[in-house]
């Protein structure tokens, strides 16, 4: 029972109707408090700040204190105090107001669950720990990427064909995986304790990795002469057990780290939101940093020193990157997990169904949702009502049968505008997503075909022989230099043009790199055309051996691919965490790195039906292990060809997207 003085702002909620053994043999704690000042309120469903006091015994009467003229709806803004009335010797606890300026506006807590403060918590103090974790873990995969296809051909003794395609498998599957971290962390985990799961199963495989290329009996013998025997079934199990647990691994954590470090600005606050689109550009210059000491120092430790250090390395900084992370778990910001997102949107697809007959209103106000600011959807803001893919409106249709029962006991059958929105807004994002897979498939040759290109090109480079994976650096070296220009010196410029806060929007910034990457292919294959020419002119086309043209001719297609991942892959980064809703940010995450897996997976069917179309007759084919004799030219032209096709494609797209409203 609650006394209200609507102009005083005070409200007595009297507990004297507590049995006496319910009010003698259970303490009071602070949470019963907070849960009896949201009932007094009115405020039952919506967030509640959250209350710690000391526990309390015989507790009489509750007084709430509110600033008169206040509205009834509680946010993070609202000050409220709180002031404990009871029997015996203690006197009455006043709880200070709930200041905005301290706490976070986006509902994140810290590691204790409490509301998170601005002044203690997140902001670049904690993103310089999750940006070293970030470098130690990519040091630690490129270390074992860059090279693999180098290990594959001359350890395991396996084709140009079966090594690319091998490798570019593995990296698809590094890109698939995240789905498994994305839907735990949103659903069930939260993206830090995710983070800590599959940081150490990526450990475990590096062990396993390491193991399998130090111990003689996990490798097959050496060649004699032109005579490699086979890996065994034990030698090939061990290290691709290793392989993929990495592949497990590394997607479990890469949608959390990358959203995680974004959630530690408060994108309700203008200044904030400015860093965390800065943060994306450090993010990706983090993960270059760590994949240009592996360029460079780990490959050239492994084709010089050993293969076995050379794995044991990126296990050491691997212990690294997990000891990065952990060292600041105090001054992280958390969001709650806010459920199944995959379950959400099957709700939708379920109630729309079941309503097929029914007629959405006109008026999008007749439509099912929740009262108050924050929707039914833990950790989630309420999204306007937008008029496309008006079928799916039919889930929020309040029918006959809807208006007679309790509405919130089955989301099967009525679901709220905010949660049809949600779906609406994975499948706006479906053709952006589409569109840069073949970006994707341009990268992948990076640790692929521009290797195998650079094996067949002159090494030597004054006295030092450059091994053809370390020329991947310069693609490093581009984005080290490309991320401080455009965060510092392109994004000004532009700004003054476009007005954006941001310079450009995320979908013009993906558009450019698109175009970048078609220059690259087309660098690579005018180089492939020229190293074929001199091939044919020394008599070596039957040869399987370089050709007397410098290696570092590959350096602009390099560069220009790492050019195209400044724009695309940190503009993709940053819309799918822009534009997902709120709870399912993790998994739009995931979907930036399936576009990765996917464009692995489309380069290896590329060169699976290029090497079956081509083979045919007895003709040795575009890509024979012997490169003099095929026609890598026309593999690079055909990805531009296809690449080309994709913008046109991508530009109607954009086009035609509409952008999230909260």
């Amino acid at each position: 029972m609650a006394t209200r003085s609507s102009e005083l702002g005070v409200e007595v909620m009297d507990l004297t109707h507590l049995s006496a053994s319910d009010r003698a043999s259970r303490e009071l704690t602070g949470a019963r408090v907070g849960d009896y000042a949201h009932s007094a309120l009115g405020l039952s469903g919506q967030t509640q700040p959250n209350t710690v006091l000391p526990s309390i015994q015989c507790l009489d009467y509750l007084l709430l204190v509110r600033s008169p003229g206040r509205r009834r709806s509680m946010d993070a803004a609202e000050e409220w105090r709180l002031l404990v009335q009871e029997d015996g010797d203690h006197g009455a606890l006043l709880l200070p107001p709930l200041d905005a300026s301290l706490y976070t506006g986006d509902g994140s807590v810290d590691i204790k669950g409490r509301p998170a403060t601005r002044r203690a918590t997140g902001n670049w103090r904690a993103c310089f720990f999750i940006l070293g974790n970030e470098c130690c873990e990519r040091l630690a995969y490129y270390g074992i990427a860059k090279n693999l296809v180098t290990y594959l051909k001359t350890k395991l003794h396996q084709g140009n064909l079966e090594a690319a395609r091998n490798v570019t498998t593995w990296q698809g599957t590094c890109y698939l995986t995240p789905l498994i971290g994305a839907v735990l962390a949103d659903s069930y985990w939260g993206k830090y304790w995710t983070i800590a799961v599959f940081s150490s199963i990526y450990f475990i495989g590096l062990v396993v990795l390491t193991l399998s290329a130090s111990l003689p009996a996990l490798q097959p013998p050496s060649c004699l002469g032109s005579v490699c025997p086979e890996a065994s079934l034990l030698q090939n199990g061990s290290f691709f057990l290793g392989l993929y647990m990495i592949a497990l691994g590394t997607g479990g954590i890469k949608p959390c780290v990358s959203s995680f470090g974004a959630d530690q600005f408060d994108d309700s606050d203008p200044t904030e939101r400015v860093k965390q689109g800065s943060f994306f550009n450090w993010f990706y210059f983090s993960i270059n940093i760590g994949s240009f000491i592996s360029g460079t120092v780990i490959v050239w430790i492994q084709d010089n020193s050993g293969w076995g250090i050379g794995f044991a390395i990126p296990t050491v900084f691997m212990a690294l990157a997990i000891a990065s992370f952990f060292s600041a778990s105090n001054m992280y910001r958390f969001q709650k997990p806010g459920g199944s997102p995959l379950t959400r949107v099957c709700q939708v697809l379920v109630a729309a169904f079941r309503k097929w007959h029914a007629e959405a209103p006109h008026d999008a106000s007749l439509l099912y949702e929740v009262d108050g600011q924050h929707s039914a959807i833990e950790g989630s803001r309420k999204l306007e009502h937008t008029s496309e893919l008006e079928f799916l409106d039919k889930a929020a249709v309040i029918s006959s049968a809807d208006a007679k029962s309790d509405l919130s006991t089955d989301p099967w059958r009525l679901c709220t505008v905010t949660q049809v929105e949600e779906l609406k807004i994975l499948v706006r994002m479906f053709p952006v997503f589409a569109t840069t897979i073949i970006f994707n498939a341009v990268y992948a040759q990076n640790s692929s075909m521009f290797i195998e290109q650079g094996m067949v090109l002159d090494k030597q480079v004054g006295s030092f022989k450059v091994p053809p994976a370390s020329l991947s650096t310069f693609d490093v070296i581009s984005v080290i230099i490309w991320v401080p220009v455009y965060d510092r010196v392109v994004i000004p410029i532009a700004r003054k043009f476009t007005g954006r806060e941001k310079g450009f929007s995320e979908l013009q910034r993906i558009g450019i790199g698109l175009v970048l990457s078609i220059v690259a292919m087309v660098s690579a294959a005018l180089v492939e055309m020229k190293r074929l020419d001199i091939a044919m002119s020394e008599g070596l086309t039957h040869e399987k051996v370089a050709v007397p043209m410098s290696i570092l001719w590959q350096i602009p297609q390099y560069f220009f691919v790492g050019a195209a991942e400044v724009f695309t892959n940190i503009g993709q980064l940053e819309f799918f965490y822009d534009q997902a809703p709120d709870a399912m940010r993790s998994l739009c995450a995931a979907f930036a790195l399936i576009t990765v897996s996917a464009g692995s997976y489309l380069s290896s069917i590329i060169l699976t039906l290029v090497s079956y179309l081509t083979t045919r007759g007895g003709d040795p084919g575009w890509i024979p292990d012997n490169l003099n004799e095929g026609h890598l030219d026309r593999f690079f032209w055909l990805i531009v060809g296809i690449s080309i096709l994709n913008l046109l494609a991508y530009i109607g797209c954009v086009m035609r997207y509409r952008y999230k409203s909260v």
